[in-house]
This record gives structure tokens, C-alpha cells and sequence, in this order.
């Protein structure tokens, strides 16, 4: 087989496997916890996007993978991670930490959308070689990152539960 179509193959595959692992496992999870919690657990996997900077580590990368997609990926991997530590870091401080929540996901979101076209753009799937030690972030990180970045625009966007002050307003009257 040659390299695109695994690369493709590779990246649905990601898709799947993780989709079905957090619709099983982690979307439960999540949806059991008040809107804090959650974006706190989604904040956690991204703070370590700082990770992408890989993109650029000479020697782990092909000094081939063009640097318009490397530079690109890498920073906003690293702002992402950045602004998704600074959400944790603000935790006890609502209006923060939800500014950075926010912001983590427009930003992670935009990068990943972003690398996507430029990886199209400078034809990566058909030469996945050049990531190198990188290769697994492409096909099994991202797509998780992704699916954390929708359930988060979900959270933030699904009305705030009002369940447990409604009950104890109950009880109060009663």
C-alpha cells in the first residue's frame, strides 16, 4: 500500500477507534460533572499540546517537512497548550478561567483546521515519511484532540444546569 492511503487510512482510523473509546468510556465521564469540571478535564489533556513543538526539533522531524506546516503546527500547539494551562491555572477564578477556556478552544480548534489544510496544501499524506518520530501525533493524538475540542463548544454552549439549586429551593419550601 502506498503511503497516502495509509496515512488516510491511519487518520479515519484514529477517528474511529477514538470515537468509539469516548462515547464508551470518556463522554459518560464527562457528562456526569458540572461545566468546571469538565472543561477542567478537556483543559488538562490540551495543556499538554506544548508537545507540538516537536514539529520543529531538528532530528525528529524530516528536515524535509515543509516548515510552512511544521512552524505553524507547532506554535499553535504550543499556544493552545499555553492558554489551556493558564484556564487550570485560573480555576478559582470564574471569569479567567473561562475566558481561557474559551480562548484555548478557538485557538486549538483554528490550529488543527488550519494544519489540516496546510498538510494538504504541501501534499503530507502522500509523503507521512517525512514526520518521523512524529508520525503517531497526525493519527492517533489529534484526532482526540478534535473530539475533546467539540465536546468543550458543546459544554460551553448547552445551557447551565440549575438541578441542584432548584432541588434545594425545593426543600427549603417544603
Amino acid at each position: 500500500m502506498s503511503t497516502e492511503p495509509l496515512f488516510q487510512t491511519h487518520l479515519v482510523l484514529g477517528y474511529v477507534a477514538w470515537l468509539l473509546c469516548f462515547s464508551a468510556y470518556i463522554w459518560p465521564w464527562l457528562s456526569s460533572m458540572d461545566g468546571v469540571a469538565a472543561q477542567r478535564a478537556i483543559a488538562t489533556l490540551h495543556s499538554f499540546r506544548f508537545f507540538g513543538l516537536v514539529f520543529i526539533l531538528p532530528g525528529v522531524v524530516s528536515p524535509d517537512l515543509p516548515a510552512s506546516f511544521a512552524t505553524f503546527a507547532a506554535y499553535g500547539d504550543f499556544a493552545t497548550g499555553v492558554l489551556a494551562m493558564l484556564a487550570l491555572f485560573t480555576v478559582r477564578i470564574r471569569p479567567l478561567f473561562w475566558l481561557f477556556v474559551v480562548a484555548f478552544n478557538i485557538v486549538g480548534t483554528v490550529d488543527l483546521i488550519v494544519d489540516y489544510y496546510l498538510a494538504i496544501q504541501a501534499d503530507l499524506p502522500a509523503h507521512a515519511g517525512l514526520f518521523g518520530a512524529t508520525y503517531a501525533i497526525p493519527v492517533i493524538y489529534v484526532p482526540l484532540l478534535m473530539i475533546t475540542h467539540a465536546a468543550a463548544f458543546y459544554f460551553l454552549a448547552r445551557p447551565r444546569q440549575r438541578a441542584p439549586r432548584a432541588i434545594k429551593d425545593e426543600a427549603t419550601a417544603s
